[in-house]
This record gives structure tokens, C-alpha cells and sequence, in this order.
């Protein structure tokens, strides 16, 4: 096989699989026992492959489709910002790579098992897995590349499988934002911002959250404006604890997700990477939120400075599709001393309209701010009844809103967090 003609998609020195199918599907028989051998390391790799990411069918073909789709390359970046013509030398080069790319979708891997004298390649041709998911992949991702390399599989011709290709990332990007709707920072990275995808995310609807309407259309309106290419505002969510802050933006993730939404969390220690981060996903066609949930800073902590700069104030402009979203118990991210009001001390700061200015300033650079407060015994009691229906438990009305009250005296206080500890109990030992 053709693998050192490959331009756009070579391949990684790690990836093993592509390189020793390759051998195998070049080889011609000769030293029989050693590509045998390398039959069954390979039919073991493809397995791991397939409990990691749940697919089925033609694993062969299911990793082929999934090496493409995941190749970060000039083609592949290109269609995914949709700036690629027809007379594109990029595209001649992608077309290059995809007729190598066919020889590799033609083979018949339950040939190999007769050349080389083994029993393991014939079970990959239609794998049946014992699972519905796998752990690296949601089962809409892994549904997306199976249906992907039966197209592939399918094409008359390489520039058959370029169209769909270039479809495929038009459609849904390239690499792991094109996979993936949320991401994180690896701790310990050393100087860059190594970017990860968060496989499972909650499948949390702004509808879930009882309540709060004005708040989620604010945070809807903003978003969507975000989306759409509009301008768009930074948003802080605060208030209360429990009151659905971190869940609404979950939300807004799962509700604007196909139009191009990815959020990344961020903890306020990694903030030092904020500038590799904007850098790497500013010039990707998605909109990214960068959130940081429960912000709040201590006297001592420097790190809002970072992202003062980042909202508003550094040199470069910040990019048309990141915004900041955050969420916090305090309405004023950086903890304010009396002392900073008042010049009562002799060792206070002899500017001390400077010092209070300096710590509002970051809350001021949130251009939406919205209040998530703590539910008065009305609304807990709609939500005690909303979450009771939901969850089919079967009470009569009076004595559960009766436990209910008691439950919030002695856990929290009334807020939805509390409210939906509370069905979750009942609903255990009934």
C-alpha cells in the first residue's frame, strides 16, 4: 500500500493500525507466520478501538471514517470554514490522498485470515458489540462515523469520497470540535493549553430548570445572538447556591450545540492559559463559551487579572466567536474588605477608591449579568410539584409538599438543588 505517498492525511508515528493494516494488505505472503502474527496484534488493536468508541458493523471501515474525520489537515480546516473552491490545489491534494484512501476501503479484510492462515478478521467484517456506547464517544457521535464510512465504503470514486468528505466537515467540522460539544483544560500541562474533550456531558434542558423564566431568556436571547454572528455580551450568572446557574448554561450547551455552540471549562488556576487558549480556537468556525462556574476570587489571588485582560484591556481584540460565561455565589467576583471603603487603618491603602475600583472592575466587564436568587415557598413549592410529576412519584400533594418543608429545614434551605435532592429521595425508598 501506498501509506509514504499520503500528502495531507499522513499519518501520526503512534498510530499503529493504519501502518500495520497497510502491511498486511501489501504483503505477499511472504514470511507467513510473522504477518499472522501481526494479523492478531492488529485484530486486537481494532477491538480496544471499538470498546472505546462502541463501534459496530465493519470495524476496518468504522476506523477508516473515523481517521478522516478526526484529521486536523489544510483540506479538512479549509471545508470546515467553508473556503475551499473547486480549483483549489489543497483539494487536488485531498483527492490524492482519498484514491489511497479507497484502495484501503476495497479490501476485504476476511481476505487476510486465508492469506496469512488466521481466524481473527472475519469477526471484525460485521462486528456485533455487547454494548450500545462506548466511553470515549456519546452514541450520536459513534452513529455519525458508522453511517460516514458506509458512504466511504460505498463511493465509485475518490472524488466521490472528497465530496462527501468535504460534506462531512461542512456539515460537522473537523477533528474534536467536531466531535465533541464540551471540553476542559489538562491540568499539568506544562506551557501550552492542552485542549480535551469531555466524552459525556449532562443532558440537561433549560426546560428542566422549573421557574427562573426571565433569567434563562435572557441567557437564551444573548446566546443566540451569539450564534448567529450578532453581537453578543459576556454573561455572569450569580446568586444564590442550588439555583440552577451551572445548569442553565449546560443547557444553553445542549440547545444551541448544532448550530456551532462549544463550551470549554476553564478553573481559575489554569487562567495563566488563556492566551494559548483563545489562540488555538479563534480562527475554528465554531462559537466557543469559555465558562468558569463558581468564580469567585480571594484578596490574595491575582489570577482575574488575566481574565480582565482577556474580556477587555489587553492589545489584541478579543475574537468575534469566544465569549466568556461565568457563574458565582457573589455578585462581586473579587472579595472586597471593609477596609477598602473605609480609611480606618494605618496601614490601608492611602488610594483606596483605587483598590475598590480595581475589584469592581471585573464584574463590570460582564456587559449581562443575571440574578439566579434563592426560590421564595411559592416558587420551591412548584417546583416540589413540577419535579414530582416529572419523576412519576405518585403523592398526594399535601403530604409531599408537608416532607418537603421538612426536608429543606434540615438540608440547605429552599432552593431547586434542595428541591430535587428531595425527589430523589423519595424516590429511593419508596
Amino acid at each position: 500500500m501506498r501509506m509514504d505517498e499520503l500528502i495531507l492525511y499522513r499519518t501520526d508515528p503512534a498510530d499503529e493500525i493504519l501502518r500495520d493494516m497497510a502491511e498486511l494488505i501489501g504483503g505477499a505472503g511472504g514470511a507467513k507466520l510473522l504477518y499472522r502474527n501481526l494479523c492478531y496484534r492488529t485484530t486486537a488493536k481494532l477491538l480496544k478501538v471499538s470498546s472505546e468508541m462502541g463501534f459496530a458493523g465493519n470495524l476496518w471501515h468504522d476506523y477508516l471514517a473515523y481517521y478522516l474525520v478526526n484529521h486536523e489537515n489544510a483540506f479538512s480546516l479549509s471545508a470546515e470554514m467553508r473556503q475551499i473552491s473547486r480549483e483549489n490545489t489543497i483539494r487536488s491534494f485531498a483527492l490524492h490522498d482519498l484514491e489511497i484512501f479507497r484502495e484501503f476501503f476495497a479490501c476485504d479484510i476476511r481476505e487476510l485470515d486465508s492469506r496469512y492462515d488466521a481466524e481473527c478478521f472475519g469477526a471484525l467484517a460485521d462486528f456485533l458489540p455487547d454494548h450500545g456506547g462506548g466511553r470515549r464517544f456519546s452514541r450520536r457521535i459513534r452513529d455519525r462515523i458508522v453511517e460516514l464510512a458506509k458512504d466511504l465504503a460505498g463511493a465509485e470514486s475518490a472524488g466521490e469520497m472528497l465530496q462527501r468528505m468535504e460534506r462531512f466537515y461542512q456539515e460537522n467540522g473537523t477533528g474534536m470540535f467536531g466531535l465533541h460539544k464540551a471540553f476542559r483544560l489538562r491540568d499539568n500541562a506544562g506551557d501550552r493549553a492542552v485542549i480535551e474533550p469531555i466524552v459525556k456531558t449532562a443532558p440537561v434542558q433549560l426546560s428542566d430548570l422549573v421557574g427562573y423564566n426571565a433569567a434563562k431568556q435572557m441567557l437564551i436571547e444573548n446566546t443566540e445572538a451569539f450564534v448567529e454572528g450578532k453581537k453578543a455580551n459576556n454573561c455572569l450568572l450569580y446568586g444564590d447556591a442550588g439555583t440552577g446557574k451551572s445548569s442553565s448554561v449546560k443547557g444553553i450547551l445542549n440547545r444551541f450545540f448544532a448550530q456551532g455552540l462549544r463550551v470549554i471549562e476553564i478553573y481559575k488556576h489554569q487562567f495563566r492559559y488563556l492566551n494559548d487558549l483563545v489562540s488555538q480556537i479563534k480562527d475554528r468556525n465554531y462559537r466557543f463559551i469559555i465558562f468558569m462556574d463558581d468564580l469567585s476570587f480571594e484578596d490574595n489571588e491575582t489570577e482575574y487579572k488575566y481574565l480582565k485582560a482577556l474580556i477587555e484591556g489587553g492589545l489584541e481584540v478579543k475574537p468575534d466567536n469566544i465569549l466568556i460565561y461565568a457563574t458565582s455565589n457573589r455578585r462581586h467576583l473579587v472579595h472586597e474588605n471593609f477596609r477598602d471603603k473605609l480609611d480606618r487603618y494605618e496601614d490601608d491603602d492611602i488610594h483606596e477608591s483605587d483598590t475598590v475600583q480595581e475589584k469592581l472592575s471585573l464584574y463590570n466587564r460582564f456587559g449581562v449579568t443575571i440574578y439566579f436568587g434563592r426560590p421564595d415557598p411559592k416558587l420551591f413549592k412548584t417546583i416540589v410539584l413540577e419535579l414530582a410529576k416529572r419523576n412519576g412519584l405518585d403523592l398526594p400533594e399535601e403530604e409531599l409538599l408537608l416532607q418537603a418543608n421538612r426536608w429543606e429545614l434540615s438540608h440547605g434551605g429552599l432552593s431547586g438543588r434542595t428541591a430535587q435532592q428531595f425527589i430523589d429521595y423519595c424516590i429511593s425508598v419508596r
